[in-house]
């Protein structure tokens, strides 16, 4: 069987024909067998697909066949399987979702920073780390001196900003910034809400967690544990090595082995995060959908049980 391509992809740009675009680019996915989620907004696109390998890059050469997406970046991955069902092309007021009307990322975004350099940007102490991903992500793994917003998805972090504004809080007086997220999307649009709130030194890590990953050598880095990541890796270390975390089929929770020690933990059917959150009607689903997609693997089937629904709070997000 021919290995599978995954590519993560983003890129702000100004498209206010973004519904023109569905339709063309959903027909380009299924004629060319690519699978995946891709969100088109008026300020960009977003998403993951997945195919062949000339497949996802005659989908990724029609995007880059339109000025306004000629410097979109993306990260791939190979893979034996197939990690989605069907393609889904869809239309959003936002590729990820702040609800902050009037920010232009595409045009006002901070400075970035490319991983050679930021170690000495986090180690200067006058500078206020901030990991702008959420509290799951965060909790396992992140940089060294970052501040955890706790926010339980990215349209929570603007509240988080305000109430770090006022006298006190770790924002106040407009202090040097640096943020970070998986692979840049939340740090542009993090960065822009902070320079339209009047910050003037905004930095942000380009290509994200991934890249600081895979370029930076485990010897000089400031990263503690694993990263999250939306894909059926779970995380990655340095390198992008998978990581030890799985996911817990009912809630999608990322889970070390702790959690899977759990006397609360059974597999497909609930862990720590979730226990005691269903009625046993629902248990009983879900132990059955677990014991479904058992049987499947021993067949040598795919089965769609096993893919688990979206992250909590989560979007394609690369």
């Amino acid at each position: 069987m021919a290995p599978i391509l995954t590519a993560a992809l983003y890129h702000f740009a100004t498209l206010p024909d973004c519904a023109a675009l569905r339709a063309p680019l959903q027909a380009l996915c299924d004629a060319q067998g690519v699978r995946g989620l891709l969100l088109l907004a008026p300020e960009g696109i977003n998403g993951t697909i997945a195919g062949s390998e000339d497949g996802v890059r005659a989908v990724l050469a029609h995007l880059r066949g339109d000025p306004r997406l000629a410097a979109l970046r993306h990260k791939e991955a190979w893979g034996e399987r197939m990690p989605f069902y069907r393609m889904r092309v869809r239309l959003k007021r936002e590729i990820v979702t702040l609800g902050v009307p009037g920010l232009d990322p595409a045009r006002h975004a901070g400075t970035y920073v490319k991983p050679r350099d930021w170690n000495a940007l986090i180690d200067d102490p006058n500078v206020v780390v901030v990991d702008v991903r959420n509290d799951y992500e965060v909790g396992i793994g992140s940089f060294e001196r970052a501040i955890n917003p706790h926010t339980r998805q990215f349209a929570d972090f603007p509240a988080w900003v305000e109430r770090e504004s006022q006298p006190g809080g770790v924002l106040a007086g407009q202090p040097r910034v640096a943020m970070f997220c998986t692979g840049g999307i939340r740090c542009e649009k993090s960065t822009a809400l902070l320079k339209a709130r009047g910050f003037a030194e905004v930095y942000h890590l380009e290509g994200g967690i991934l890249q600081y990953l895979e370029d930076v050598a485990p010897q000089d880095s400031r990263w503690h544990g694993n990263c999250f990541v939306f894909d059926e890796r779970v995380s990655v270390g340095h390198g992008l090595a998978p990581g030890h975390h799985s996911l817990c089929r009912a809630c999608r929770m990322p889970l070390g082995e702790a959690e899977r020690a759990s006397p609360h933990y059974v597999a497909g059917v609930s862990c720590p995060y979730c226990h005691g959150t269903r009625t046993p009607a629902q248990l009983q689903a879900l132990a059955e959908r677990e014991r479904q997609v058992a049987l499947a693997e021993r067949r040598g089937h795919a089965h769609i049980g096993a893919h688990p629904p979206a992250a909590p709070g989560g979007e394609p997000a690369p």
